[in-house]
């Protein structure tokens, strides 16, 4: 559901089941688990959340995981998406302080206001690459200005007929949708295309590979996900590439998993998740 379509009583649920996973312990294993295999193309061995053509399926199936801990807690409660198209400025609903709290403090990015505000007690960074111990966000980049994504340019994206190409990765060369939504290939000073440029607006926490420290990540991944179902259903005869295995011969062999791959460390194929409509439906 569209986050700005939830009452206030959903609203609350979800916060609290995040807050509860969090007081539990469940809830930092998932930051853990983004930075374990958020691997970039300069690195050795397999790519498969980032830079790679797992990047929705592998992130669907995070969700996934994600809300199935969530509705152990409160069985009523789904992941809402964060239309960054639509709600584009820190003053939108979605940043007030019974939700998702608003943007950090000018001095040191530390979040001040709402439920993940570190001076509330409830939110503790325990796994990051930086050292603070409190939730940042600098919304728009002020240093450096840049806008959230437009409908027109996810549109434009979603025209691609192609999923990926080869070389498989974040290379200029690599056409498809996945390359274009994900967002390595800067085409302007925007900052990067579409699901990149998202983090970098958000910033703080956002912009590094633990970014799930900040609770909005999940918003923003359940509209990549939408958009990549809205894509599906545009382009119903353009599969999943890499299709098979790649050959021992291609520099990108063991890399990159093809549709008939299990993803770690879910053990789950590509193919497996591509319809989701076996686990949820959008409103």
């Amino acid at each position: 559901m569209n986050q700005r379509n939830l009452t206030s009583d959903q609203r609350s649920r979800f916060v609290q089941a995040v807050l509860q996973l969090k007081r539990n312990g469940g809830y930092d294993k998932y930051v853990k688990l983004h930075t374990q295999y958020f691997s970039a193309d300069g690195e050795t061995g397999l790519r498969v959340a980032h830079m790679a053509p797992t990047f929705f399926p592998w992130h669907r199936q995070f969700l996934l995981v994600f809300e199935h801990e969530l509705r152990m807690i409160d069985p009523d409660v789904t992941i809402p998406y964060w239309d960054w198209t639509v709600d584009r400025s820190e003053t939108s609903a979605l940043w007030e302080a019974d939700f998702m709290g608003g943007n950090g403090r000018s001095s040191d990015g530390q979040v001040m206001t709402g439920p993940f505000a570190y001076q509330g007690g409830n939110w503790p960074i325990t796994f990051g690459v930086t050292r603070e111990k409190y939730l940042t966000r600098d919304m728009g980049r002020p240093d450096r200005p840049i806008v959230l994504p437009t409908a027109a340019e996810v549109d434009d994206a979603l025209k691609i007929a192609t999923y990926d190409t080869a070389p498989w990765n974040s290379a200029p060369s690599t056409q498809g949708l996945r390359n274009k939504m994900e967002g390595w290939v800067v085409s302007d000073a925007k900052g990067g295309y579409l699901h990149n440029r998202v983090h970098q607006w958000v910033g703080g926490h956002m912009t590094g590979g633990s970014s799930p420290n900040d609770p909005i990540f999940w918003l923003h991944h359940a509209f990549i996900d939408l958009i990549w179902t809205r894509w599906q259903r545009l382009h119903p005869k353009s599969g999943f590439l890499p299709a098979k295995p790649l050959s021992a011969g291609d520099p990108e062999h063991g890399r990159v998993i093809s549709l008939t791959e299990p993803m770690p460390p879910f053990n789950v194929k590509p193919s497996v998740v591509l319809d989701h409509r076996k686990y949820y439906t959008y409103e």
